[in-house]
């Protein structure tokens, strides 16, 4: 069977089951709870709330192996160059790889460069942690300052609030990313220069909004405490030793890795030292085995019993059988805040894109829509639409077991929040049901006509729900390893390549020409479009004014 029939099939699958509803599954098979989830030691990813049955899975099952999958799978763990279009593979996982084995690139064992690079991070974490390495004028850190953007910023600073119960009390971590001079303002208003470390991540060191930020960063130290100082007060993740050097970072402080580590998957490098430095050397090494962890189930689970497989495969029947556009992820983990941001970058990134692997058309829709917020704070904003909406939006639900030095009445009510939303979405309430429960409420025949129509779900709303026992670096490790396993599934169905992300660049070309016209009021702004002339003709006069 090849990709198109077996996307045929599933169409035609649909068809069939349109009329079922979910909950008829669940009363047909007491047992489906069992059959439609998946455990991986204490993490439960229970898929039983999706409209899909046993034949359902068959036919994604068929597709990915009409898409070739086990052979993509093996191609990206082999190091071959999956990433075509830059020529390079894409071989993260190498980062987080404890089987002792090796992980090979162009021949070559890449893995005593990743573990001596690991272990500089770990030691330089445990010197500014223990107060080994101190500011210009001896006094310990205090405030850990990561400036990057996209993937140097978004993985660390997620993890790092997730993992909050894990650091040190007497360190702070920060982020700067933002190009806009509020963010690095903001954060340095509170902060001492005598305290404070900078870690600049970009490894180019060329970065335009993160070596804005450097900069700022670089004059606050140097006027506070001279420009001697600059050398203590730094850190680098680069690969650039004559740019960084030229910044004023001592080789000693920087920490490099490779062009096989893509952006969005660098915080298993060098890049997560802020967060290494945050949590510890040990939690941080936790973090990376619960990734590795992943990395052999996806290799050796089978098709059905995969869970990144199976997030995958559904995904792809929402979003191409179903035309579901969009995703929402909702972590019930105030903690997890940034969880759905940083899944953004990871998800659209990767798989928006619309061409295939070999340059044409893409036939189907691809990548969808990721948004969320942390419950319960979402289901006070759009959970409104996501119940009663026009749009269906699938969702993904992560919740803990117990908390992680929170309330534990809290998280009681937490949790019940999580499984009533996740049970709401699967039922529903039919017009039969709200009409019964108005008439108990003493409404007239009248009223109840106006209210019902407003007061009906139609349910069969899929969901998911990733339930585990607390949330550990380990834990972690392991759900951002599913997710990025995910994306890298639905790229083998849809047969694109998640690994570049030339869409970013054109932004960045443009702003290089457009920014000196906007400095230089006195520019010509002949061959630009009439809006982009008029905007920064109308700053001008704004800024006279």
């Amino acid at each position: 069977m090849d990709r198109a029939a077996a996307f045929a099939a599933l169409e035609a699958h649909r068809v069939d089951i349109a009329a079922r509803r979910t909950v008829d599954f669940f009363a047909e098979d007491p047992q489906r709870f069992d059959h439609f989830s998946v455990r991986l030691d204490d993490l439960l990813y229970d898929y039983s709330k999706n409209r899909l049955t046993r034949t359902t899975l068959g036919h994604l099952i068929d597709l990915a192996r009409a898409s070739r999958l086990d052979e993509r799978r093996e191609a990206l763990f082999s190091g071959e160059k999956v990433n075509a279009t830059e020529n390079r593979p894409a071989l993260h996982m190498a980062l987080r790889n404890f089987s002792g084995g090796p992980v090979r690139v162009d021949g070559e064992d890449v893995m005593p460069a990743v573990e001596e690079v690991r272990a500089r991070v770990a030691a330089f974490a445990n010197a500014v942690r223990s107060g080994a390495i101190r500011g210009a004028r001896g006094d310990s850190f205090t405030n850990i300052v990561n400036i990057g953007i996209g993937g140097s910023d978004l993985g660390p600073a997620m993890a790092a609030r997730a993992l909050s119960p894990f650091t040190s009390p007497e360190l702070r971590a920060h982020f700067v990313s933002n190009v806009d001079g509020a963010d690095i303002a903001d954060t340095l208003a509170a902060l001492d220069p005598a305290t404070t470390l900078f870690i600049v991540s970009s490894k180019t060191f060329t970065t335009q909004e993160t070596m804005a930020n450097a900069a700022s960063a670089r004059a606050w130290i140097a006027s506070a405490l001279g420009e001697a100082a600059v050398g203590d007060h730094f850190a680098a993740v680069s690969t650039r030793l004559d740019k960084v050097a030229a910044f004023g970072i001592n080789p000693d402080r920087v920490f490099g890795f490779w062009d096989w580590v893509g952006g969005r998957y660098s915080m298993w490098s060098a890049i997560g030292l802020s967060l290494a430095i945050a949590i510890g050397p040990e939690h941080f090494e936790d973090f990376l085995r619960g990734g590795h962890e992943v990395d052999e189930h996806f290799r050796l689970a089978p098709l059905s019993h995969n869970i990144p497989v199976l997030m995958g495969l559904i995904g792809v029947w929402h979003r191409n059988i179903w035309g579901f556009a969009s995703q929402a992820v909702i972590p019930y983990d105030q903690r997890l805040a940034r969880f759905p941001a940083y899944l953004q970058q990871l998800d659209m990134e990767s798989n928006g894109k619309s061409v295939l692997r070999d340059g044409s058309p893409s036939p189907r829709a691809t990548g969808p829509i990721l948004f969320g917020e942390p419950g319960t704070n979402s289901q006070h904003a759009f959970f409104q639409l996501l119940h009663q909406g026009t749009e269906i939006a699938p969702v993904d639900f992560l919740v803990a077991a117990e908390p992680t030095h929170a309330d534990d009445a809290h998280h009681a009510l937490l949790f019940a929040n999580c499984l009533a939303q996740s049970e709401a979405f699967l039922r529903g309430r039919t017009e039969k049901e709200v009409r019964e429960l108005l008439r108990a409420q003493g409404l007239s025949a009248e009223q109840i006509d106006e209210l019902a129509p407003h007061k009906v779900f139609s349910g069969d709303r899929p969901s998911s729900t990733f339930l585990y026992r607390q949330l550990t670096p380990r834990t972690l490790g392991r759900i951002v390893a599913l997710y990025e396993h995910k994306v890298f599934v639905q790229s083998v169905i849809w047969d694109i390549n998640p690994f570049d992300q030339w869409g970013v660049e054109l932004g960045k070309e443009l702003c290089s020409r457009l920014a000196p016209l906007v400095s230089d009021a006195s520019a010509d702004l002949s061959g630009l479009d009439g809006s982009t002339a008029g905007l920064i003709s109308t700053r001008r006069a704004l800024r006279v004014a």
